[in-house]
């Protein structure tokens, strides 16, 4: 028997409800987590110390001992403008962090079996908690951009062009989001989701070319260096922001640092989101 075009549309029309219930869940979600931060502001106030204090450390300490490719002498306020693009990638990879200690605290109180018993989409908990995330990156990224331009940093492309590579820093940062998400649904107590959302990143932020040109390193750390998305998205920003970018090398993403970075952060993004909503479903069974 033939479908008439009632019955056809209605799977299509399921889905459109399922997609909207799961947004508005999200949503719902996200402004729990938003209030929760409110409430409680030494937890954002705290969140902000650590990246000022690398701005300033790094810049003052280190900005007229380290020279950047291309310049005879290490100038402290050309360091400063190579260093930015690394200090906010750093800082919004950083966030991963708190997202796994949040949700794992939210696991450990059994916050989960009490968002089991409602009818809302499963996935929409770690979608809202990372929406909530990514608001908290951004407040964090605005402060720290006041706090370059205070210590020398410029942009020098337009305004357009600094906005997109904000951007990025902010899709990178909700990527990496959702690895801390997997984190801290897979570990037992919020310490351990701190622990595990921190020690994998300092190898992975300092084996890149953030703070120092990979000039300097081991050829097949530098190799590594050249891959690490981290470093496609530290590039994508200086030259979107205008600033020095060092020595540019041959592979592929640092040809191409601005693809590279959105291809990266999507591909994050996607697998991790994968997996963190199937560990939370097997989680919460």
């Amino acid at each position: 028997m033939p479908a008439t075009p009632r019955t056809a549309a209605a799977p299509a029309a399921r889905r459109r409800g399922t997609v909207a219930r799961s947004v508005h869940d999200s949503l719902v979600v996200a402004r729990r987590n938003l209030i929760r931060m409110l409430r409680i502001p030494e937890v954002v106030i705290f969140g902000l110390v650590q990246p000022v204090m690398f701005v300033v450390l790094f810049s003052y300490v280190f900005g007229g001992a380290i020279p950047v490719p291309g310049q005879d002498t290490a100038d402290p306020v050309v360091y400063r403008e190579y260093l930015m693009a690394g200090i906010f990638a750093q800082t919004v990879t950083f966030a991963t962090a708190g997202a796994a200690a949040g949700i794992a605290e939210d696991m450990h109180k059994g916050l989960v079996d009490r968002f089991r018993s409602l009818p809302m989409s499963r996935g929409a908990v770690l979608t809202g908690r990372t929406l909530a995330d990514l608001v908290q990156t951004a407040l964090t990224v605005l402060v720290l951009v006041g706090c370059a331009v205070l210590v020398g940093w410029r942009i020098h492309d337009g305004f357009p062009r600094a906005l997109a590579a904000l951007g990025l820093l902010l899709l990178l940062g909700y990527a990496f989001s959702w690895i801390g998400a997997l984190i801290g649904l897979s570990v037992r107590t919020p310490e351990a989701a701190t622990s595990g959302g921190l020690v994998w990143l300092f190898p992975l932020t300092f084996v890149s070319n953030a703070f120092v040109p990979v000039g300097g390193m081991p050829g097949w750390l530098q190799t590594v260096a050249e891959w690490n998305p981290f470093s496609a998205t530290v590039l994508a920003c200086r030259q979107l922001f205008g600033n020095p970018e060092g020595t540019v090398s041959d592979a592929w993403p640092m040809q191409h640092p601005v693809l590279a970075s959105v291809l990266w952060s999507v591909a994050i993004l996607l697998v991790f989101r994968t997996l963190a909503v199937r560990k939370y479903r097997s989680a919460a069974v």
